[in-house]
């Protein structure tokens, strides 16, 4: 058995929720290197003509549907609208997510349900539905969790009021320590990709504020992460080469 097939995808087909930009992009060019079918769902009506073009330009063919995951019932939606492109799913990435800042004593009610709907319920959702439909009756399926630093450490309130976010986050990574648990009889693996400082549109703020030299000299290799650093690990989870292993957390930060 060579190396090649514990890395192998092709006939595999991956759903990536939030894959418009940033992280879930990354991922998106990353399977598409191993021949993945992909099925990209989008929040923005007007940034999907950019990312379309994007990868267009790579040579990169995609089906794409429009939905907002924070809205009851489009998880159905997407999941119905996604088994029918391609019949089957077998990588779910859960990356779709947002990040606001306040302090605890300041963050609206209104404010920090929105962030738990998307970065949290929504992902629980698709999870759910796409597990029992198309995983668990073929015993087999990938998920892949993004969540982030933040959901294994405290925030630093001069650098982001976040508290809702790490929270949300935090939520991220026991959901899926808690699921591969439960579905490792069905032999699907669930783990979760954690980064650190990744230049992208959620953070564009931060590092606008703090600058990326001083993010960069954080990190032991002097420099923050780039799309590389991401795709090799998300193939990782993706392919047989983590067969046997599930509920972990893979930190992507540098250290």
């Amino acid at each position: 058995m060579d190396t090649p097939y514990f890395f192998h995808l092709s006939g595999k087909t991956a759903l990536i929720s939030g894959g418009l930009r940033g992280l879930g992009l990354h991922i998106a060019e990353a399977l598409d290197i191993q021949d993945t079918h992909l099925v990209i769902s989008a929040h923005h009506h007007d940034e999907l003509r950019k990312t379309q073009s994007h990868l267009s330009s790579m040579n990169i063919e995609a089906d794409w549907i429009v939905a907002d995951n924070t809205i009851n019932g489009n998880t159905e939606y997407l999941s119905e609208e996604a088994i029918s492109k391609t019949g089957k799913i077998d990588i779910l990435v859960n990356n779709a997510g947002i990040v606001s800042g306040a302090t605890a004593e300041d963050h609206t009610v209104e404010g920090r349900d929105r962030m738990m709907n998307l970065n949290i319920r929504s992902h629980f959702l698709l999870t759910q539905i796409i597990g029992k439909r198309r995983m668990i009756p073929r015993n087999c399926g990938k998920i892949i969790n993004v969540a982030s630093v933040a959901g294994l450490q405290g925030n630093i309130p001069s650098w982001l009021e976040g508290i809702a976010y790490s929270t949300s986050e935090g939520a991220m990574v026991n959901f899926t320590r808690a699921l591969a648990g439960e579905w490792g009889e069905f032999n699907i693996t669930v783990n979760v990709l954690a980064p650190g400082f990744f230049p992208s549109a959620m953070l564009r703020n931060l590092f606008s504020r703090l600058g990326t030299d001083f993010l960069a000299q954080r990190a032991p290799p002097g420099r923050i992460g780039d799309d590389k650093n991401l795709k090799g690990a998300a193939i990782l989870f993706a392919s047989n080469a983590s067969k046997y292993i599930t509920g972990q957390i893979l930190v992507i930060d540098g250290e």
